[in-house]
């Protein structure tokens, strides 16, 4: 058996205190090791494949030497089943104590140092690397020991081996170095992280004002996705259990449980339910067998040793997540839907962006001249912009639903504003029923019954001859004007009769009867081109008292020869003149007490008519109306 041995001088001295001599002679020893040191060419190498190495037989078994693995990048998958042993030496020859650190690399999830003797015992050292990687070896003064490490390799495909040794001076500068030395990848990658965190404040607060499921499962989407980013910028090149761990193991099923939730999501969203059965299904299904899948991949990766069948398992399960988001794409394409359309494209992004990094890590760039050579970059870009378009799709389809929602209640509304006019119109429907059934009975039986004294009336008067009774002649002129009146009210009633035209007809009928045989000639004018309305039965009837009003004091007052009525239609109205010859109107002495005129003007204030009376060659009597578009 071949055994090389790495023998590290660590000298140190203060100054006058050591002596000039020792000083000079441990100067170019230490300057050679300076800060951290590298012990891979310099030490022995097991590889326990099948785990049957113990303290009683390793040293017999067959060692090699790390420099027969120079050209080694990557950790072969057996390395990963087994356990690795290293065998080193290291020699204080400084008169002081002192501590150094081993560290193996951040591809382990346990380190176990143990000391041997020269009669070939094991003294296992405490563990101290858990936290953080770093294993603390104390020496002695001038001690020289051997030493044996027992190592675990995180179980994930791209592992690596450093072998370094670390003054401890020199810890906290070397990590913080190690740390950041891809400090550009971390701005990055933090920087992603806090736009997931604002997306997945945006889907709770979305969640908790309208409690649509899609913000939920969106939200715990961003939520795995924000792990997987923080965490894989975090643990990149920190080492520890946690970090192995992570990258072994957590990191891959936050993104299966990413996905199932993204998987939910999309169905929600899309409400497949109903409108892609087929579709629904297939999604139904891929999230029980991804569950599956995870059961079973977390089975091996804790109970079994078979690293081979674990990676084949998490290969199987992201293709299966390759695939789902290759189907979205083309459900996208062939789709005219909006909706599917931003799910489509934030997982073609995504995919684009996973291919890059898989080149990468294919294929890398060394050395790395920029950020834009990072694997991890394109992939948490690629997940950052769908989730950025998923965003942009819950923003369109909640503003979709809000304008249905608002077409909804503005339907509603309508509704219930057609059910109170219908109600009012049922009311108004029902009044001028019952106007109609007033006025009908009014004409036959109070009409029936007027007319009967009318003519009873003159029936006396004319079997009394020229000995006319004056009560008489009172009674035939009263039944005449009640008959007239009632004739009046009958006509204001009737819903038949609410038209503008009938209202003129009716005057104009009225005027030219009022004044046949009183020696006044009356004259009717109309335009031709006046318009038809609904004229209700209060507006007529007090249009009708004007008029009548009006003829009324030109019969009586005006001492007028000639009458004309004239009805033009204005640009945006209607104008109604009743004109005379007479002597006009005596505005300075009008009885004090007469309600004539302040009854007219009362009349038309109260129907939206403008009224006005004036001198004129005689009397000029106006009424205006003005038209609504």
């Amino acid at each position: 058996m071949r055994r090389l041995i790495c023998i590290f001088v660590f000298t140190f001295s203060y100054g006058c205190m050591m002596g000039q001599s020792l000083a000079d002679s441990l100067a170019t020893e230490v300057s050679s090791f300076k800060d951290a040191c590298s012990i891979k060419d310099k030490c022995d190498i097991l590889i326990d494949s099948d785990n049957t190495a113990h303290s009683g037989n390793i040293l017999q078994r067959q060692w090699k030497s790390m420099a027969d693995f120079k050209g080694l990048k990557l950790i072969p998958a057996t390395w990963i089943n087994g356990t690795v042993y290293v065998k080193f030496t290291l020699q204080n020859s400084s008169a002081l104590n002192d501590t150094v650190y081993l560290y193996p690399g951040n591809s382990f999830r346990s380190i176990k140092l143990s000391k041997i003797s020269p009669a070939g015992n094991f003294v296992t050292l405490k563990d101290e690397s858990e936290e953080d990687g770093f294993q603390p070896i104390f020496l002695s003064p001038l001690e020289k020991t051997t030493y044996l490490a027992e190592l675990h390799f995180s179980k994930r495909k791209f592992n690596s081996l450093a072998l370094q040794i670390i003054q401890k001076s020199y810890l906290t500068k070397y990590q913080k170095i190690l740390y950041t030395s891809s400090y550009n990848e971390m701005v990055i990658g933090y920087l992603l992280s806090g736009l997931l965190l604002m997306m997945i404040f945006f889907n709770g607060a979305n969640f908790s004002v309208n409690g649509k499921k899609e913000f939920l499962y969106n939200c715990f989407y961003a939520i795995c996705m924000f792990i997987l980013i923080y965490f894989n910028t975090y643990t990149e090149r920190r080492s520890g259990v946690f970090s192995s761990f992570f990258m072994g193991y957590l990191g891959f099923a936050v993104l299966v449980i990413g996905t199932v939730f993204y998987i939910a999501f999309t169905r929600k969203f899309l409400n497949t339910s109903v409108n892609y059965p087929l579709l629904n299904k297939i999604f139904y299904y891929e999230e029980r067998v991804l569950l599956v899948l995870l059961a079973i991949y977390s089975y091996t990766y804790f109970f079994s040793g078979n690293f081979r069948l674990t990676s084949l398992l998490e290969n199987g399960t992201k293709m299966i997540c390759l695939g789902i988001g290759i189907l979205y794409v083309i459900i996208g394409i062939k789709q005219k839907n909006r909706l599917i359309n931003y799910l489509a494209i934030g997982n073609a992004i995504l995919i684009f962006f996973s291919i890059i990094s898989f080149l990468l890590i294919i294929f890398p760039v060394r050395p790395a001249i920029s950020i834009f050579t990072s694997a991890l970059l394109y992939y948490e870009l690629g997940i950052v912009c769908e989730l950025i378009f998923f965003l942009l799709g819950l923003t369109y389809k909640n503003r979709i639903e809000l304008i249905e929602k608002i077409k909804e209640q503005e339907a509603l509304k309508l509704e219930a504003e057609k059910q109170i006019f219908e109600s009012k119109l049922a009311i108004l429907n029902a009044q001028q029923d019952e106007r109609n059934r007033i006025s009908t009975d009014m004409h036959d039986d109070l009409g029936a019954g007027v007319t009967a004294i009318r003519l009873f009336s003159e029936l006396a008067k004319s079997r009394l001859g020229k000995n006319t009774i004056p009560e008489i002649e009172k009674i035939s002129f009263s039944a005449n004007e009640l008959l007239n009146n009632m004739n009046t009210i009958i006509w204001t009633m009737n819903s038949s009769n609410d038209s503008f035209g009938n209202m003129v007809a009716y005057i104009r009928s009225y005027a030219l009867e009022y004044f046949e045989n009183t020696g006044i000639n009356c004259s009717v004018n109309i335009d031709t081109n006046l318009p038809e309305f609904v004229v209700n039965g209060e507006i007529r009837r007090n249009v009708f008292l004007v008029v009548k009003e009006a003829l009324n004091n030109i019969l009586k007052h005006a001492k007028a020869t000639e009458v004309w009525l004239t009805l033009k239609r204005e640009t945006d109205g209607i104008s109604f003149y009743i004109q005379d010859n007479g002597v006009g109107i005596d505005f300075e002495n009008l009885r004090r007490f007469g309600n004539g005129l302040k009854n007219m003007k009362q009349r038309m204030t109260k129907s939206g008519i403008n009224f006005s009376i004036e001198n004129k060659n005689g009397t000029l009597v106006t009424l205006y109306a003005k038209l609504t578009a």
